[in-house]
């Protein structure tokens, strides 16, 4: 099994690296709304993700705890300004579930914006909502945060887990990165991101049991390390995780010594805020990828035979 050790430096590093550099979480408000004012909420959405897994395992060390709530009280308050851009983003494109899903992870730490959770509930009314066109993956992440937001998911999630790609179970060979990236997403979102292993439906998590150290083997020899982190956060979803020690030896080799994670073969170069955005991903995913397997390797060896 790999070493829980080099499993938890991994996020410590990208932690460390995602902290030294919090002013990339940056959005752009005078942008014209017709290019994307909404595109830059993403990074923002993914970090509360992140740091509401590192906080809910409870397996990261004081520093990096206090680093992670750091991240957030500065992306709330700086870079959201405190909620009050989530809501100037709704209002700029009413049905856009963006500002939601960006807002339900830092409403969940605690975090809290009245007059967004008032428009969030009025659209979920309109018919529009349950009509909004999606790929059947964004659809069930969709119905995923209707849920723990405390709203009817529309539709149901066990109504959309069958109309993705790994919710029919294909032929594993013709995997690519763009599905790759889709079965990540339907494991989080089936499982809240790691918290329920035991919600993935059992043939699915047989199916990834089968054919997930296949593909771990595959975006390893390809050096895709943005990916190849997305599936041991899958790997870490499996009711019985592997842990694969291949995989996390050659993750852990391509993380700088700084913290940050290339997302494919090497650091690319250019001015820093170009650099953030193509590296911030990867990284945010590394730490991601340690939290959830040192959790679940410590979970492992409190319950080996003495």
């Amino acid at each position: 099994m790999t070493s829980t050790r080099l499993i938890h430096t991994v996020g410590v590093g990208a932690i460390e690296w995602l902290h030294a550099h919090r002013e990339g979480f940056r959005l752009e408000p005078d942008v014209d709304p017709e290019v994307g004012f909404l595109d830059r909420f993403k990074p923002v959405g993914e970090l509360a993700l992140i740091c509401k897994v590192l906080f809910r395992e409870g397996v990261a060390g004081s520093r990096q705890a206090e680093l992670a709530r750091q991240l957030l009280d500065h992306a709330w308050r700086n870079t959201l300004d405190g909620g009050r851009l989530l809501l100037h983003g709704q209002r700029i494109e009413p049905l856009s579930p963006v500002p939601f899903e960006v807002y339900l992870p830092f409403k969940e730490l605690g975090y809290s914006h009245t007059g967004l959770e008032e428009a969030v509930r009025l659209n979920h009314r309109l018919l529009s909502c349950a009509a909004y066109e999606a790929r059947p993956v964004r659809r069930l992440g969709l119905s995923a945060f209707q849920r723990r937001f405390g709203l009817p998911p529309r539709p149901p999630e066990a109504d959309v887990v069958g109309a993705t790609w790994l919710g029919r179970t294909p032929e594993p060979w013709t995997v690519e990165g763009h599905i790759a990236y889709d079965i990540t997403h339907t494991v989080f979102h089936l499982t809240d991101w790691g918290e329920k292993p035991e919600a993935l439906p059992a043939d699915i998590a047989d199916y990834l049991a089968l054919w997930l150290p296949v593909w771990l083997d595959d975006w390893l020899d390809l050096q895709r390390w943005d990916l190849l982190g997305e599936l041991l956060v899958v790997d870490a979803c499996l009711p019985r995780p592997s842990l694969d020690e291949r995989a996390w030896e050659g993750f852990a080799a391509a993380q700088q010594p700084d913290g940050a994670m290339p997302a494919v073969r090497t650091m690319p170069q250019g001015e820093p805020d170009e650099v953030f955005d193509l590296v911030y991903h990867p990284t945010l995913v590394a730490a991601f990828a340690s939290v959830l397997a040192t959790s679940r390797a410590l979970s492992r060896l409190a319950t080996a035979p003495a």
